[in-house]
């Protein structure tokens, strides 16, 4: 698929390009690498990769690395990385330099304007003058066709198994309608089970949503188990005991799962070579979403387009706990690190708020701190069960990274936070969940941070995803923003990131930080003048970074 020519005008123009910094004098890395990144995506097109600049990643030695790009295929695994120089730097140097600080070595491109090096699986492979087009071509198929032979596995396994996920999905939905028939303990058992995600998470939950929250363990279970080297998760997670249950009740007469799950083994095993092959936490994770959004998600699509389910990107997680940070120490004198500062972030995700903040503390010299607040003071819902596990178990990760110790997070509930403003709450899944969540709506909370969702599901795929209606939360909107409000349409009113806010405000009390990031709907919309009015009365300082993004008038712009 390697399709580049030395007649193509994208390398014309890189040449043209390089010939017109040289006459101007800018030979720096940061004038001549941009030219160098369009030959990459041209490059990379065919492959359907993409070119992830200034790229964050743990390297070899556990420290963090910024390499300058990498390439990273549909489902975000790097299938090579690029580090650019100028002609006045020491090549040799320099690439001895970025290896001893623990660069990739699997597949990497270091680059100057007159020379390249391509190093794969630790040895240099390609060492060349690339001043001709035939030259710099030559070294560009030498980087993008080779393939680990891992990831070769990969693709053959991502070939032949992309209609039989579904189709083992498919057969386990109907077996387990019919042990729901004529399994007397899978029947109580998946009963007991429903009526906890009733509690927990919609009380108009249907069971169809069930069995699919069922198979998704069931699927994916085994992945948490050897991906993650962590056999223990399901006996340790509160809501991951909780579904086992139901799973073993389920397996308990007709059903064996090993047997059951066989046809998938090598699909596994591909999955866990692949992800063995990845030294970085975030990379393996990133490798793990995509691997379950494009295979086990499968027949749950709606269930997530209710949810609005959007991964924020690091930049702006970055700022967002930095700003906390610096409004923190500028308006109340505290710190994130400070005891009895307590965090929340109501849509928790897959956890990267809370991972940066922890990260936070460690950048500002608090480590110290953190064992405090991870036991008592950082707490966060999620409202669906995958995100739910991922969540946990990044954040467990993340702990031990930084301390060298395992402790379980007990701050992380299965919880639709929009649900905690009614004013009946009825056991929540487990009772670990339940005092969990009741510890935390006792708590009085400092920060609220987090990417409210674009959407909220009513997690029952026969509704046309409709946006569920919460009395308490509707009613708040209805006598704040949309009595003070001089439209006539006030729709926009009942977008979820509105509800957010409102829920916010009025969780924080008389004294904390809101942060989110949402659309910039509210900024000038007609039906959000009550919204604006009250934002004013309710916080003392706004601060507003308008970034452009609407997803209601632009899709593609989710989390935004």
């Amino acid at each position: 698929m390697f399709q580049l020519k030395a007649t193509h005008k994208v390398v014309k123009d890189y040449f043209a390009e390089i010939h017109r910094l040289t006459q101007l004098g800018a030979v720096h890395e940061g004038a001549v690498a941009p030219a160098f990144a369009n030959l990459l995506r041209a490059a990379a097109q065919p492959f359907g990769w993409t070119l992830a600049e200034q790229y964050a990643r743990t390297g070899s030695g556990g420290q963090a690395v910024r390499i300058d790009g990498a390439l990273l295929d549909s489902f975000r695994l790097a299938r090579g990385y690029w580090e650019a120089k100028d002609s006045a730097d020491d090549l040799d140097a320099e690439i001895s330099r970025k290896l001893a600080a623990g660069y990739p070595q699997d597949n990497i491109l270091f680059q100057s304007p007159a020379r390249m090096v391509v190093i794969q699986q630790g040895q240099q492979v390609w060492d060349a003058p690339v001043e001709t087009p035939d030259a710099l071509v030559a070294g560009l198929r030498a980087f993008f066709t080779y393939q680990p032979p891992a990831f070769e596995r990969w693709q053959q396994a991502v070939e032949e198994f992309k209609a039989v996920v579904p189709e083992l999905a498919a057969a386990l939905l109907e077996l387990i309608e019919g042990e729901r028939r004529d399994n007397e303990g899978f029947i109580d058992a998946f009963g007991r089970f429903a009526d906890l995600c009733r509690a927990a998470i919609n009380r108009n939950i249907s069971d169809q949503a069930v069995e699919e929250m069922l198979i998704q363990h069931l699927l994916t279970e085994r992945i948490f188990r050897r991906v993650f080297d962590n056999p223990d998760f399901v006996g340790r997670n509160v809501i991951a005991r909780e579904i086992e249950e139901a799973a073993r009740a389920l397996t308990s007469q007709r059903f064996s799962r090993r047997d059951f799950f066989r046809p998938l083994d090598r699909f596994y095993g591909a999955i866990e070579t692949t992800a063995a092959t990845i030294n970085d936490f975030s990379e393996k994770q990133g490798f793990l979403n995509t691997v379950y959004e494009q295979f086990f998600q499968g027949f749950s699509v709606e269930v997530a387009d209710t949810h609005g389910i959007v991964y924020t990107p690091q930049a702006i997680v970055d700022f967002m706990v930095r700003s906390v940070e610096a409004l923190l120490q500028r308006e109340f004198g505290r710190s994130l690190a400070d005891s009895g500062v307590h965090l929340l972030d109501p849509f928790v995700g897959t956890g990267n708020f809370i991972l940066r903040v922890m990260r936070h503390l460690a950048e500002i010299g608090r480590l110290g701190s953190l064992p405090q607040k991870y036991a008592h003071e950082l707490h966060c819902n999620e409202v669906m069960l995958l995100p739910y596990y991922i969540a946990a178990m990044n954040i467990e990760h993340e702990y031990y990274e930084l301390t060298g110790q395992y402790a379980p997070f007990a701050g992380i509930c299965l919880v639709d936070t929009f649900e905690l403003a009614e004013d009946i709450q009825p056991s929540l899944f487990a009772p670990e969940n339940t005092a969990r969540v009741q510890a935390q709506q006792g708590q009085e909370i400092t920060v609220i941070i987090g990417n409210p969702p674009y959407n909220v599901g009513q997690v029952n795929e026969n509704d046309n995803n409709k946006n569920r209606k919460y009395a308490t939360m509707d009613k708040r909107v209805r006598e704040t923003y949309s009595k003070d409000s001089r439209a006539t349409n006030k729709n926009a009113l009942a977008d979820p990131y509105v509800k957010a806010v409102r829920w916010a405000a009025d969780r924080i009390g008389g004294e904390g930080i809101v942060a989110f990031v949402s659309n910039n709907g509210f900024l000038d919309g007609v039906a959000t003048d009550g919204m604006r009015k009250h934002l004013a009365d309710d916080f003392d300082a706004i601060y507003i970074l308008d970034l452009g993004g609407n997803v209601r008038k632009n899709p593609k712009l989710s989390g935004t």
